[in-house]
């Protein structure tokens, strides 16, 4: 299990000390109602090495949303036409979607497209991910908002480590969860990763719930229940094989 900071998106922060347990994200959270930032002269404060996701409490974002070239990459909250198939699908009055974990059940030009994903996530290095997040119009979704800039830099923005290794880890740890595949047979068809994306949460079994602890504290579970929705880290392809999204955030 990977040990990341979690900072509740899009990042894709909600700030809580950290757990004895310990997963893929770890929410650190100013104490509510009130945020309590330090102050810009205050040298004692330590640095803040999260991954960069919005709060969906209202707590102030955390400080590590500022890549190398100075630029606040925040993420907003649900800006215009920034929803859509990214967001959580999780209905409490609909029967839950099957959760699928034989990747052989996925139409060939999705297989190949995680499998390329994967590959790139054991090399240790993020550039192997540029040709898959493509350029333009069919460029991988990154933010729940605009990004300036190369997406290479921009996701080595979010990496606590600088170089990409543990955004890296992240997205393969979620590739590794079970899927779900959703409106089929409509324009938005899609298979993401993982199936919490469209469970809810409270209404997990005992062995769900120990398959999202890989990615996320107990803490992080408690508070996005009192959210609605899983909103750590997803993954979304389309049936013809595009990698549409990589987001956190609701």
């Amino acid at each position: 299990m990977w040990i990341v900071a979690f900072c509740l998106v899009l990042p894709v922060g909600l700030c809580l000390a950290s757990t004895p347990s310990h997963a893929l994200s770890e929410i650190q959270r100013q104490d509510l109602p009130s945020p309590v930032t330090p102050p810009a002269n205050d040298d004692t404060a330590a640095p803040d090495t999260t991954v960069p996701i919005p709060d969906p409490l209202g707590t102030k974002p955390s400080g590590n949303n500022q890549p190398a070239d100075g630029k606040n990459k925040s993420e907003p909250d649900a800006p215009p036409g920034s929803g859509g198939v990214t967001s959580p699908r999780a209905d409490p009055d609909a029967p839950p979607p099957a959760v699928v974990y034989d990747l052989d059940k996925l139409p060939e030009p999705v297989k190949r497209m995680h499998g390329q994903i994967i590959e790139a996530c054991k090399s240790g290095d993020i550039e192997k991910l540029r040709s898959l997040i493509g350029s333009g119009d069919s460029m991988t979704q990154l933010s729940l908002g605009d990004i300036d800039g190369d997406p290479i830099t921009f996701l080595k923005g979010l990496s606590g480590d600088g170089d990409g290794q543990e955004i890296l880890a992240i997205l393969e740890e979620v590739l590794s969860a079970g899927y779900v595949h959703v409106d089929t047979g409509t324009p938005q068809e899609l298979y993401v990763w993982p199936y919490f994306f469209a469970l809810p949460l409270d209404k997990l079994d005992p062995r769900q719930r120990v398959e999202l602890f890989k990615l996320v504290t107990a803490s992080d579970y408690d508070d996005m229940k009192q959210f609605g929705a899983y909103i750590f880290y997803r993954v979304g392809i389309t049936p013809t094989g595009q990698w549409l999204f990589f987001v956190a955030g609701d």
